[in-house]
């Protein structure tokens, strides 16, 4: 790799000319084009229009897509161009069945691309996989749950895995996480694993709160936002026109990530009509800075070394030490260890330069109330712990947690992935306490800690996982080491998928296989005590009902909570505790539940669900209640200026990022076009520095490969990827995600948490 810093001689938010890139801001008219492609190539179903002018708001339905909050006074439309997508996606009219099948065999349907198996259709009747067709076949509704019954009860507890995808609302949630409980385990992996279980381990260590400490108000009191790796543009939309109120009152954005995300540079509210015609665009970012990847630890450092600067010239004035002595611990070690870094090294280490950094730091220096957004960029990291605890260290200062305009707060990605946490989806006792499973299920709950995703994982390698249940998602898909989890997934005994729409997961059966087809949050849910509604819990820790309005696929079709009800009936021993025929007919009975095993988060629960904004769970550390070991705020002291495991060696060996599209959601592609990034066509691209591509002797369109650098035995190998000249920093390359989950060693994850390192695993680039 080379030592090059980040080039000075254009301004931080212009994106190198000799790249591809996106001449227009984020919204606008593009914003509204996305939507009318993806209307004319899924042709939803009639309930499409009348549902997103619901999307979002009180009574309405609440977004499949991202955890942003839904404010108590929402826009005209409350949705953006990915929660149309989402929407839309969903309210497919094609459908998949038996004659579906009959037509295609598995080996074939692998050879499909992702976006192609979705767009088949919805998925509309149980089906179980025969090996001899290679093919689904129909199967009852009551002889899937019997069978899936008997697998479940032929192997030892702990032998099963229960994983979730976020999608899920938390009625449903709750009871899987019942289920697995009462038969014994607590492998109860979740998408979070994948990408913000680091703020769930680290953040609980550091400040007592697996989330973030913000609320939608805070936005409208902050002086400044410091955004590390995080793109709102097409991740989280609708959070910008929360930033774009913010900037017209004067709050300062700056952001650090790696490549410029258009999103966090410029946006036209598509819901203004005049700044859409004749209006000037409004400029996000004051200041953007293209960090090297793992860099953050670095910047952050010089951040903090600026902060001690400021304060030897002007003692008392710029550390909060009252706040630090009286709510903190770990203050001197943490910053005798960042004075120990030199700039030299902090420069090396980030690629930005000392003036840069400086720069940033004025701006955190001048600002009375601070707020630290970030992402995956930050997460998915071997010293990913680090990033946060720098992060953290930099805010607790200047007494930049617990205070109204100020605290950290991560991004979700799913919609519901925090909620699901809330309530009990998670390896830990600690997620569903076993004294309270007790005294309410008279169940004996285990207490040994179950298996989170790369576990799981590392279990089904050795064969000591022999069933998995799937309560959505794409999880083979989104996996790091993909191509060796394919290779072992079907020497489980069982696998079931509980799913809206075809994926490649589905395309690789256990011994036993189920495809079981579920409602969507689109759909009416009705059951015998009428039509129910579901709940989810936002990035802000706001509780949401939702309403479905769609006709469902077909009569087939069960809801999530009705299929996990039928799956634990046929599983468990009777119990007149477990009352899953009461909770399938009524959700409200469901939320007594969750009220009584958590009445500091959901007192009154069904009285107050559909309250305007939601209702707030609240957070200990935005009181000031740090739920920590020692009682108090904890600083991080760094022990390396890199958040990456292994820093890339030799001349063609890099690190590599990958990335999501702006027409993708998670594994979902929606199309092709990566509008804001300036990208249109295959996905089967490698992303790289102009300068870079002449220093390997390599030229632009050629196909080349990639190799993991990682050595411990196994060959990972991508090939057949076309070099594309883009404005990234030195010495990384970046691609599509999951593409090139392939490289991602499953061991190669962040250090606390076991979260996939997917944003700085070093690649050898091969020609």
């Amino acid at each position: 790799m080379t030592d090059k810093i980040h080039r000075p001689d254009r301004k931080e938010t212009e994106q190198d000319p000799r790249t591809p890139h996106y001449d227009n801001a984020t919204g606008g008219w593009g914003s509204l084009k996305g939507i009318g492609h993806i209307l004319g190539d899924a042709k939803p179903s009639a309930a499409a229009l009348k549902i997103l002018a619901t999307q979002n708001k009180t009574k309405g339905m609440m977004c499949t897509s991202c955890a942003w909050a839904k404010p108590a006074n929402p826009h005209t439309f409350e949705f953006c161009e990915n929660g149309a997508k989402a929407t839309i996606w969903e309210l497919d009219r094609a459908r998949i069945d038996q004659e579906f099948f009959e037509t295609h065999r598995l080996a074939d349907l692998r050879g499909w691309h992702d976006h192609d198996l979705e767009k088949s259709g919805r998925l509309t009747e149980p089906m179980k996989y025969d090996a001899g067709s290679d093919r689904y076949l129909p199967v009852s509704w009551d002889q899937a749950f019997a069978e899936i019954g008997r697998q479940l009860n032929a192997i030892r507890p702990q032998e099963a895995v229960f994983y979730s995808s976020g999608h899920a609302g938390l009625e449903a949630s709750y009871l899987y996480a019942l289920f697995a409980r009462a038969m014994g385990h607590q492998n109860l992996p979740q998408s979070s694993n994948m990408c913000h279980e680091t703020t769930s381990v680290n953040l609980q260590t550091f400040i007592g709160t697996p989330v973030g400490t913000c609320t939608l108000e805070d936005f409208e009191h902050c002086d400044t936002i410091f955004f590390f790796g995080q793109n709102t543009g097409s991740n989280s939309p609708r959070f910008l026109h929360v930033l774009k109120a913010a900037v017209e009152r004067g709050c300062r954005i700056v952001t650090f990530n790696p490549l410029q995300e258009r999103g966090l540079i410029e946006f036209v509210d598509p819901q203004n009509l005049t700044q859409m015609t004749v209006g000037k665009t409004t400029k996000i970012s004051e200041r953007y800075y293209q960090v090297r990847p793992g860099g953050d630890v670095a910047v952050l450092a010089g951040l903090i070394k600026c902060v001690l600067a400021a304060e030897e010239v002007a003692p008392g004035t710029v550390v909060d030490q009252a706040f630090i002595d009286a709510e903190t611990t770990g203050y001197e070690e943490m910053i005798e260890a960042t004075r120990a870094f030199s700039w030299d090294e902090i420069e090396r280490n980030s690629g930005l330069t000392r003036a840069m950094i400086e720069e940033a730091a004025e701006i955190y220096l001048s600002a009375e109330k601070a707020i630290g957004i970030y992402g995956m960029g930050l997460t998915q990291h071997v010293n990913g712990w680090l990033n946060l605890g720098m992060l953290c260290n930099l805010l607790l200062m200047r007494g930049n947690i617990g205070k109204q305009g100020a605290g950290i707060s991560p991004v979700r990605g799913h919609s519901n992935v925090q909620g699901q946490r809330t309530v009990g989806v998670g390896e830990k006792s600690a997620h569903m306490p076993a004294e309270k499973l007790q005294q309410m299920f008279d169940i004996k709950a285990p207490t040994q800690e179950g298996l989170n995703a790369v576990r799981a994982c590392e279990g089904i390698l050795k064969g000591s996982v022999k069933a998995m249940v799937c309560l959505g998602g794409n999880l083979i898909r989104a996996l790091p080491d993909r191509t060796r989890m394919e290779k072992a997934w079907p020497s489980l005994d069982l696998t079931v998928h509980i799913a809206t729409k075809l994926n490649r997961s589905h395309l690789v059966p256990g011994r036993a296989a189920f495809l079981l087809p579920c409602l969507g949050r689109t759909d009416k849910d009705i059951q015998a005590t009428g039509p129910q509604a579901v709940s989810m819990e936002d990035s802000l820790s706001n509780i949401y009902g939702s309403l479905g309005q769609a006709d469902p696929p077909s009569e087939s079709c069960m809801s999530e909570l009705a299929i996990i009800c039928g799956i634990a009936k046929a599983t468990l021993p009777g119990n007149p505790k477990l009352k899953w025929d009461d909770w399938t007919a009524n959700y409200d009975l469901v939320r007594d539940l969750i009220a009584e095993t958590y009445p500091d988060d959901f007192g009154g629960f069904n009285e107050r669900m559909f309250e305007p904004g939601g209702f707030y769970r609240g957070n200990p550390a935005r009181n000031r209640n740090w739920q920590t070991e020692s009682g108090k705020a904890q600083f991080t002291t760094p022990t390396t200026l890199s958040a990456l495991g292994e820093v890339p060696q030799g001349s063609s060996v890099m690190t590599l990022i990958t990335l999501r599209s702006n027409d993708q959601f998670n594994t979902t592609i929606y199309g092709f076009s990566d509008r804001l990034r300036g990208l249109e066509g295959s996905r089967d691209i490698l992303l790289m520095n102009p300068d870079e591509i002449a220093r390997l002797g390599l030229v632009e369109e050629q196909k080349v490969s990639l190799r993991c650098a990682v050595e411990d035995g196994h060959d990972r190998l991508v090939e057949n990827l076309t070099l594309t000249a883009y404005d990234l920093p030195a010495g990384c390359v970046a691609g599509y995600y999951p593409e090139l989950n392939p490289l991602v060693p499953l061991e190669y994850h962040e250090k606390n948490s076991q979260t996939p390192a997917y944003k700085g695993t070093p690649v050898e680039v091969i020609s």
